[in-house]
């Protein structure tokens, strides 16, 4: 825990009554996972951490690309050039913040197989996520561990929020029975994304997700649609579905499936990304056994980039991969098992 914080550092956050200096003290003392810390959780980890929680943990699969940096606030060109993961760059910028939070940060795709030990002790869940079967597996895992957490999701110059209370109000799935069929919904790659709605979307997040570590009680559920394009908000009151397969009828099928562990095509960005292995690469070792083989190979903290076949191969060190150039699952799949091992 990082050192404690002048008493003057968060007076006019005191000042503001529904939180009050009890509230700060309960924030300090809280623990949030962050799933993604992109677009939308870039603005979530920089209000948590200028807000004071005391433990931030920031969850995120990708590295830094220059298409990123209209919207994700947490990056810059010097990261895009390096590559770096998110979630390193996310802890370098936001270190610099200072305060009492605690930040912990993992480059690693979050799945049925490493939530409970990622999360840990967590008092809240945000979603920073542009992924729909995590979205899923988060709220499962939310419902059975009593977690609250907050839904969020932006596209265009809009995007929703729903604060979820396991057992109190709607859950994701009593709005969203099941995911939507691949291809079916406008994404940011498809449609495109504005800062402003990025913005306007995690920052009632941030909000909520304050307000639940502090007063849960008194969080109403609620679907919130903002339109930061055509300045539009609608409040859409979220009553618990009686036959909700999930919070009503208690099946957990992402979190009983092992949703995340299968090879996956990343919407949008004519990339596969590999699952993590048992048994976590020696990244020297593999480097040292592409030299002659492979191009432009990178060695960095917590990963292996190197070119071959016409693909681009990101190896991160608890096995994981994303092979850039192709949506092929058998191809990518092909690469990883000669360059790196199965």
């Amino acid at each position: 825990m990082a050192a404690g914080p002048s008493p003057k550092r968060f007076d006019r956050q005191v000042r503001f009554a529904p939180l009050g200096a009890a509230g700060q003290e309960k924030l300090e003392s809280s623990r949030v996972l962050l799933v993604g810390c992109g677009a939308l959780g870039g603005v979530l980890a920089q209000s948590l951490t200028r807000a004071g929680v005391g433990q931030l943990v920031l969850v995120d699969r990708d590295v830094v690309e220059l298409t990123n940096l209209p919207r994700q606030v947490l990056f810059d060109e010097q990261h895009a050039a390096a590559g770096t993961p998110k979630a390193l760059a996310a802890r370098e910028t936001l270190s610099r913040i200072g305060g009492p939070t605690a930040i912990e940060s993992h480059a690693a795709h979050l799945d049925a197989g490493n939530l409970e030990q990622l999360a840990g002790p967590a008092d809240l869940i945000l979603d920073g996520t542009d992924n729909l079967e995590t979205r899923y597996l988060l709220n499962d895992y939310a419902i059975l561990r009593g977690i609250p957490w907050v839904y969020a999701g932006v596209v265009g110059g809009a995007g929703l929020v729903l604060p979820v209370r396991p057992g109190e109000g709607a859950c994701l799935r009593c709005i969203f029975p099941d995911p939507p069929p691949p291809g079916s919904l406008p994404t940011c790659d498809s449609a495109g994304v504005i800062l402003p709605a990025v913005g306007l979307v995690a920052s009632m997040a941030a909000g909520l997700g304050l307000h639940l570590l502090v007063e849960p009680e008194s969080v109403q559920a609620a679907l919130i649609e903002l339109d930061a394009w055509s300045g539009v908000v609608r409040r859409l009151p979220a009553p618990r579905d009686s036959d909700c397969p999930a919070c009503a009828q208690g099946k957990l099928s992402f979190w009983h499936d092992g949703a995340g562990r299968k090879a996956e095509v990343l919407c949008g960005r004519n990339t596969v990304q590999i699952p993590p292995s048992q048994r976590s690469p020696d990244l020297a070792l593999v480097a040292d056994r592409l030299e002659g083989v492979a191009t432009k190979i990178l060695r960095a903290e917590v990963l292996v980039r190197f070119e071959v076949d016409g693909l681009t191969v990101t190896l991160f060190r608890d096995g994981r991969a994303l092979v850039e150039g192709t949506e092929e699952l058998e191809r990518a799949r092909s690469a990883y098992d000669r360059y790196v091992g199965n």
